[in-house]
């Protein structure tokens, strides 16, 4: 996996917009091969993010954290949260 997505699942404050598309943008860069597409694939790049941060987002909403659940809170997501 790659080591830049972190897991969002059960995150407090819950996973911004802004999060979960990084981590769309991650995936699309390690299963593509691309970090920048080119200008003749940008297009279907940016819509495989889209819709992958989509369905990241419906995931994370509809998925049941049980109560008293400790889920991973990596270290950059902790430091990121207390900047804001």
């Amino acid at each position: 996996m790659c080591r830049s997505i972190q897991q969002l699942r059960g995150a407090q404050p819950p996973a911004t917009d802004d999060e979960v598309r990084d981590a769309a943008l991650q995936y699309v860069r390690k299963i593509s091969g691309y970090r920048a597409p080119s200008a003749a694939n940008s297009e279907a790049f940016d819509a495989a993010v889209a819709e992958i941060a989509a369905a990241t987002r419906r995931l994370l909403d509809d998925l049941v954290v049980a109560p008293g659940s400790k889920p991973a809170d990596p270290v950059q997501r902790r430091v990121r949260v207390a900047r804001a």
